[in-house]
Protein backbone atom coordinates (compact mmCIF):
# COMPACT_ATOMS: atom_id res chain seq x y z
CA UNK A 1 0.00 0.00 0.00
CA UNK A 2 1.28 3.32 -1.11
CA UNK A 3 1.66 6.26 1.97
CA UNK A 4 -0.64 7.99 -0.35
CA UNK A 5 -3.60 7.96 1.17
CA UNK A 6 -6.90 8.69 -1.60
CA UNK A 7 -10.04 9.63 0.62
CA UNK A 8 -12.92 8.10 -1.61
CA UNK A 9 -15.72 9.97 -3.00
CA UNK A 10 -19.08 10.07 -1.47
CA UNK A 11 -20.64 6.51 -1.36
CA UNK A 12 -23.71 6.31 -3.49
CA UNK A 13 -25.88 3.72 -5.39
CA UNK A 14 -24.74 4.01 -8.60
CA UNK A 15 -26.17 0.86 -10.37
CA UNK A 16 -28.48 2.87 -12.74
CA UNK A 17 -28.09 6.64 -14.20
CA UNK A 18 -30.93 7.54 -16.04
CA UNK A 19 -31.49 10.25 -18.79
CA UNK A 20 -34.63 12.49 -18.70
CA UNK A 21 -35.25 15.30 -20.93
CA UNK A 22 -35.63 18.58 -18.74
CA UNK A 23 -38.48 19.48 -21.89
CA UNK A 24 -40.29 16.73 -21.55
CA UNK A 25 -41.55 17.13 -17.59
CA UNK A 26 -44.76 14.49 -18.22
CA UNK A 27 -41.72 11.82 -18.09
CA UNK A 28 -40.94 12.92 -14.25
CA UNK A 29 -43.24 11.24 -12.51
CA UNK A 30 -42.32 7.98 -14.26
CA UNK A 31 -38.79 7.95 -13.89
CA UNK A 32 -39.69 8.87 -10.01
CA UNK A 33 -41.28 5.71 -9.63
CA UNK A 34 -38.69 3.41 -11.25
CA UNK A 35 -36.15 1.64 -10.23
CA UNK A 36 -32.88 4.09 -11.31
CA UNK A 37 -30.45 4.52 -8.73
CA UNK A 38 -29.26 8.13 -9.95
CA UNK A 39 -31.81 10.19 -12.42
CA UNK A 40 -30.32 13.11 -14.36
CA UNK A 41 -32.61 15.80 -15.41
CA UNK A 42 -31.27 17.19 -18.39
CA UNK A 43 -30.89 20.05 -19.83
CA UNK A 44 -27.74 19.95 -22.62
CA UNK A 45 -28.05 17.43 -25.19
CA UNK A 46 -31.73 16.36 -25.07
CA UNK A 47 -33.02 20.08 -25.03
CA UNK A 48 -33.10 22.13 -28.20
CA UNK A 49 -32.38 25.72 -27.89
CA UNK A 50 -35.59 27.36 -27.98
CA UNK A 51 -36.60 25.20 -25.36
CA UNK A 52 -33.28 25.74 -22.58
CA UNK A 53 -35.00 28.16 -20.17
CA UNK A 54 -38.66 26.59 -20.24
CA UNK A 55 -37.00 23.16 -19.75
CA UNK A 56 -34.86 24.74 -16.54
CA UNK A 57 -37.99 25.95 -14.96
CA UNK A 58 -39.73 22.47 -15.49
CA UNK A 59 -36.55 21.07 -13.77
CA UNK A 60 -36.80 23.34 -10.32
CA UNK A 61 -40.44 22.91 -10.35
CA UNK A 62 -40.19 18.53 -10.50
CA UNK A 63 -37.43 19.13 -7.73
CA UNK A 64 -39.64 20.80 -5.30
CA UNK A 65 -43.24 19.20 -6.00
CA UNK A 66 -42.32 15.87 -6.87
CA UNK A 67 -41.39 12.89 -4.41
CA UNK A 68 -37.94 11.17 -5.74
CA UNK A 69 -38.03 9.30 -2.73
CA UNK A 70 -34.25 8.45 -2.21
CA UNK A 71 -32.81 8.46 -5.32
CA UNK A 72 -29.73 10.95 -6.60
CA UNK A 73 -30.99 13.25 -8.39
CA UNK A 74 -28.65 15.44 -10.98
CA UNK A 75 -28.56 17.91 -13.95
CA UNK A 76 -26.46 17.96 -16.78
CA UNK A 77 -26.05 21.63 -17.51
CA UNK A 78 -25.46 22.51 -21.00
CA UNK A 79 -21.08 22.87 -21.62
CA UNK A 80 -18.98 25.47 -20.41
CA UNK A 81 -18.48 27.06 -23.97
CA UNK A 82 -22.30 27.99 -23.86
CA UNK A 83 -24.19 31.07 -22.77
CA UNK A 84 -26.65 28.83 -20.60
CA UNK A 85 -24.07 27.02 -18.42
CA UNK A 86 -24.02 29.23 -15.23
CA UNK A 87 -28.04 30.20 -15.57
CA UNK A 88 -28.14 26.19 -15.27
CA UNK A 89 -26.21 25.91 -12.38
CA UNK A 90 -27.02 29.05 -10.67
CA UNK A 91 -31.33 28.98 -11.05
CA UNK A 92 -31.47 25.35 -10.30
CA UNK A 93 -29.51 25.27 -7.19
CA UNK A 94 -30.32 28.56 -5.63
CA UNK A 95 -34.39 27.13 -6.10
CA UNK A 96 -33.80 23.10 -5.53
CA UNK A 97 -32.26 21.84 -2.29
CA UNK A 98 -33.48 18.32 -3.09
CA UNK A 99 -30.04 18.44 -5.57
CA UNK A 100 -28.30 16.47 -4.96
CA UNK A 101 -24.95 16.32 -8.10
CA UNK A 102 -24.55 18.34 -11.47
CA UNK A 103 -23.14 16.44 -14.19
CA UNK A 104 -20.42 18.39 -16.57
CA UNK A 105 -20.60 17.51 -20.18
CA UNK A 106 -17.36 17.49 -22.17
CA UNK A 107 -15.15 18.62 -19.61
CA UNK A 108 -11.34 18.69 -21.40
CA UNK A 109 -9.29 20.12 -18.45
CA UNK A 110 -9.04 20.43 -14.71
CA UNK A 111 -10.13 23.79 -14.71
CA UNK A 112 -13.44 23.12 -16.19
CA UNK A 113 -14.24 21.61 -13.14
CA UNK A 114 -12.70 24.40 -10.59
CA UNK A 115 -14.94 26.71 -12.87
CA UNK A 116 -17.92 25.16 -11.82
CA UNK A 117 -16.63 24.09 -8.54
CA UNK A 118 -16.21 27.85 -7.79
CA UNK A 119 -19.45 28.77 -8.60
CA UNK A 120 -21.72 26.14 -6.57
CA UNK A 121 -19.19 26.83 -3.68
CA UNK A 122 -20.40 30.65 -3.90
CA UNK A 123 -23.86 29.62 -3.57
CA UNK A 124 -24.04 27.15 -1.12
CA UNK A 125 -22.21 29.74 1.16
CA UNK A 126 -25.17 32.12 -0.37
CA UNK A 127 -27.99 29.89 0.55
CA UNK A 128 -26.27 28.54 3.66
CA UNK A 129 -27.24 25.03 2.36
CA UNK A 130 -25.37 22.45 4.59
CA UNK A 131 -25.42 19.77 1.84
CA UNK A 132 -22.45 19.79 -0.10
CA UNK A 133 -23.30 19.06 -4.05
CA UNK A 134 -21.46 16.79 -5.83
CA UNK A 135 -20.40 16.61 -9.28
CA UNK A 136 -19.84 13.52 -11.75
CA UNK A 137 -17.74 14.66 -14.71
CA UNK A 138 -18.07 13.49 -18.13
CA UNK A 139 -15.27 12.32 -20.18
CA UNK A 140 -16.69 12.33 -23.78
CA UNK A 141 -13.37 14.14 -25.89
CA UNK A 142 -10.23 13.30 -26.87
CA UNK A 143 -8.90 16.02 -24.77
CA UNK A 144 -10.84 14.87 -21.73
CA UNK A 145 -9.33 11.31 -22.19
CA UNK A 146 -5.60 12.88 -22.65
CA UNK A 147 -6.40 14.91 -19.06
CA UNK A 148 -9.16 11.97 -17.71
CA UNK A 149 -5.88 11.57 -14.68
CA UNK A 150 -5.58 15.51 -13.86
CA UNK A 151 -9.17 16.12 -14.06
CA UNK A 152 -10.04 13.23 -11.63
CA UNK A 153 -8.10 15.08 -9.39
CA UNK A 154 -9.53 18.82 -10.12
CA UNK A 155 -12.29 18.87 -7.15
CA UNK A 156 -13.36 17.12 -3.88
CA UNK A 157 -16.81 17.50 -4.89
CA UNK A 158 -15.90 15.32 -7.60
CA UNK A 159 -17.92 11.75 -6.84
CA UNK A 160 -18.22 10.13 -10.52
CA UNK A 161 -16.87 10.11 -14.16
CA UNK A 162 -18.89 8.54 -17.01
CA UNK A 163 -17.41 7.54 -20.24
CA UNK A 164 -19.92 10.02 -23.38
CA UNK A 165 -19.02 7.20 -26.10
CA UNK A 166 -20.94 9.20 -29.28
CA UNK A 167 -19.53 12.48 -28.65
CA UNK A 168 -16.04 10.61 -27.61
CA UNK A 169 -16.03 8.88 -30.90
CA UNK A 170 -17.14 12.47 -33.26
CA UNK A 171 -14.09 13.99 -31.55
CA UNK A 172 -11.56 11.01 -32.51
CA UNK A 173 -13.11 10.43 -35.41
CA UNK A 174 -13.79 6.84 -34.98
CA UNK A 175 -16.19 4.92 -37.13
CA UNK A 176 -19.29 3.85 -35.99
CA UNK A 177 -22.29 2.00 -36.41
CA UNK A 178 -24.18 2.46 -32.94
CA UNK A 179 -23.71 4.34 -29.65
CA UNK A 180 -21.78 2.46 -27.85
CA UNK A 181 -22.05 -0.40 -29.25
CA UNK A 182 -19.02 -2.65 -31.29
CA UNK A 183 -18.11 -2.58 -35.13
CA UNK A 184 -17.74 -5.33 -37.29
CA UNK A 185 -14.55 -4.31 -38.54
CA UNK A 186 -13.05 -3.94 -35.34
CA UNK A 187 -11.68 -7.82 -34.62
CA UNK A 188 -8.78 -10.00 -35.14
CA UNK A 189 -8.63 -12.75 -38.06
CA UNK A 190 -6.88 -16.45 -36.22
CA UNK A 191 -4.14 -17.83 -38.21
CA UNK A 192 -5.40 -21.00 -40.31
CA UNK A 193 -6.55 -24.45 -38.96
CA UNK A 194 -5.53 -27.30 -40.32
CA UNK A 195 -8.27 -27.16 -42.73
CA UNK A 196 -7.35 -24.08 -44.23
CA UNK A 197 -9.97 -22.37 -42.31
CA UNK A 198 -10.04 -19.13 -40.05
CA UNK A 199 -11.93 -17.30 -37.76
CA UNK A 200 -13.07 -13.79 -36.87
CA UNK A 201 -13.45 -12.43 -33.39
CA UNK A 202 -15.19 -8.70 -32.80
CA UNK A 203 -13.60 -6.27 -30.11
CA UNK A 204 -14.33 -3.89 -27.85
CA UNK A 205 -13.53 -0.23 -29.80
CA UNK A 206 -14.47 1.66 -26.31
CA UNK A 207 -12.22 -0.88 -24.24
CA UNK A 208 -8.79 1.59 -24.10
CA UNK A 209 -10.76 4.68 -23.08
CA UNK A 210 -13.07 2.80 -20.48
CA UNK A 211 -10.38 1.32 -19.11
CA UNK A 212 -7.95 4.13 -19.03
CA UNK A 213 -11.04 6.69 -17.32
CA UNK A 214 -11.77 3.43 -14.86
CA UNK A 215 -8.10 3.79 -13.24
CA UNK A 216 -8.75 7.16 -13.18
CA UNK A 217 -11.70 7.04 -11.22
CA UNK A 218 -10.46 3.69 -9.05
CA UNK A 219 -6.91 5.83 -8.36
CA UNK A 220 -8.80 8.77 -7.37
CA UNK A 221 -11.58 7.44 -5.27
CA UNK A 222 -14.36 7.78 -7.92
CA UNK A 223 -16.99 5.89 -9.42
CA UNK A 224 -16.27 4.64 -13.03
CA UNK A 225 -19.72 4.72 -14.58
CA UNK A 226 -20.41 3.52 -18.24
CA UNK A 227 -22.57 5.95 -20.40
CA UNK A 228 -25.13 5.17 -22.81
CA UNK A 229 -25.75 2.46 -25.41
CA UNK A 230 -28.07 3.94 -28.04
CA UNK A 231 -30.05 0.95 -29.25
CA UNK A 232 -32.99 0.56 -26.23
CA UNK A 233 -34.39 -1.91 -28.29
CA UNK A 234 -31.65 -4.00 -28.41
CA UNK A 235 -31.25 -5.26 -24.87
CA UNK A 236 -28.42 -8.16 -25.67
CA UNK A 237 -26.17 -5.80 -26.55
CA UNK A 238 -26.88 -3.66 -23.97
CA UNK A 239 -26.29 -6.45 -21.34
CA UNK A 240 -23.35 -7.31 -23.20
CA UNK A 241 -21.65 -3.79 -22.90
CA UNK A 242 -23.08 -3.21 -18.82
CA UNK A 243 -21.35 -6.67 -18.36
CA UNK A 244 -18.10 -5.90 -20.03
CA UNK A 245 -17.62 -2.74 -18.23
CA UNK A 246 -18.36 -4.66 -15.01
CA UNK A 247 -15.73 -6.95 -15.78
CA UNK A 248 -13.33 -4.13 -16.04
CA UNK A 249 -14.68 -2.57 -12.80
CA UNK A 250 -17.43 0.08 -13.00
CA UNK A 251 -20.36 0.36 -11.12
CA UNK A 252 -22.77 1.48 -13.20
CA UNK A 253 -24.49 2.26 -16.74
CA UNK A 254 -26.56 4.82 -18.04
CA UNK A 255 -29.79 4.45 -19.65
CA UNK A 256 -31.18 6.31 -22.02
CA UNK A 257 -34.78 4.86 -22.01
CA UNK A 258 -36.36 2.96 -18.77
CA UNK A 259 -36.46 -0.25 -20.02
CA UNK A 260 -32.83 -0.11 -20.03
CA UNK A 261 -33.16 0.27 -15.85
CA UNK A 262 -33.60 -2.91 -14.96
CA UNK A 263 -31.31 -4.26 -17.32
CA UNK A 264 -28.12 -2.40 -15.51
CA UNK A 265 -28.93 -3.47 -11.83
CA UNK A 266 -29.52 -6.35 -12.94
CA UNK A 267 -25.73 -7.06 -14.26
CA UNK A 268 -24.22 -4.52 -10.79
CA UNK A 269 -26.14 -6.02 -8.62
CA UNK A 270 -23.92 -8.43 -7.20
CA UNK A 271 -25.78 -11.80 -6.93
CA UNK A 272 -26.39 -14.31 -3.69
CA UNK A 273 -23.43 -16.81 -4.54
CA UNK A 274 -21.10 -13.42 -4.79
CA UNK A 275 -22.21 -12.37 -1.16
CA UNK A 276 -22.00 -15.24 0.04
CA UNK A 277 -18.40 -16.20 -1.16
CA UNK A 278 -17.84 -12.47 0.29
CA UNK A 279 -19.14 -13.35 3.48
CA UNK A 280 -16.84 -16.57 3.53
CA UNK A 281 -13.41 -14.39 2.41
CA UNK A 282 -14.21 -12.13 5.35
CA UNK A 283 -14.54 -14.63 8.23
CA UNK A 284 -11.69 -16.88 6.93
CA UNK A 285 -9.30 -14.23 7.31
CA UNK A 286 -11.06 -13.08 10.76
CA UNK A 287 -9.76 -16.64 11.53
CA UNK A 288 -6.29 -16.30 9.82
CA UNK A 289 -5.47 -13.20 12.19
CA UNK A 290 -6.34 -15.31 15.19
CA UNK A 291 -3.68 -17.97 14.07
CA UNK A 292 -1.36 -15.20 13.39
CA UNK A 293 -1.34 -15.93 9.63
CA UNK A 294 -1.10 -13.25 6.87
CA UNK A 295 -3.12 -15.20 4.02
CA UNK A 296 -5.18 -18.66 4.25
CA UNK A 297 -6.52 -21.23 1.61
CA UNK A 298 -10.22 -21.16 0.89
CA UNK A 299 -11.54 -23.65 -1.38
CA UNK A 300 -8.18 -24.31 -2.77
CA UNK A 301 -7.33 -20.49 -3.46
CA UNK A 302 -5.10 -17.96 -2.27
CA UNK A 303 -7.16 -15.55 -0.07
CA UNK A 304 -4.83 -12.52 1.11
CA UNK A 305 -5.26 -9.13 2.26
CA UNK A 306 -6.36 -7.87 -1.37
CA UNK A 307 -9.20 -10.17 -1.42
CA UNK A 308 -10.66 -9.03 2.02
CA UNK A 309 -10.43 -5.75 0.36
CA UNK A 310 -12.43 -6.80 -2.67
CA UNK A 311 -14.89 -9.08 -0.14
CA UNK A 312 -15.58 -5.49 1.82
CA UNK A 313 -16.02 -3.48 -0.94
CA UNK A 314 -18.49 -5.84 -2.36
CA UNK A 315 -20.46 -6.52 0.80
CA UNK A 316 -21.14 -2.83 1.72
CA UNK A 317 -22.59 -2.61 -1.87
CA UNK A 318 -24.50 -5.52 -1.37
CA UNK A 319 -25.48 -3.72 2.50
CA UNK A 320 -26.43 -0.52 0.16
CA UNK A 321 -29.17 -2.34 -1.86
CA UNK A 322 -30.44 -4.21 1.58
CA UNK A 323 -29.29 -7.55 0.42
Amino acid sequence: MSFTLIQQATPRLHRSELAVPGSNPSLFEKAAKGGADVIFLDLEDAVAPDDKEQARKNIIQGLNDIDWGNKTMMIRINGLDTHYAYRDVVDVLENCPRLDMILIPKVGVPQDVYAIDMLVTQIEQFKKYEKKIGLELLIETALGMANVEAIAQASPRTEAMSFGVADYAASTRARTVGIGGPHPDYGVLTDKDDNDKRDYHWGDPWHYALSRMMVACRAYGLRPIDGPFGDFSDPDGYLAAAKRGAVLGFEGKWAIHPSQVDLANQVFTPSEAEVTKAQRIVEAMKQAAKEGKGAVSLDGRLIDIASIRQAEALLNKAKAMGM
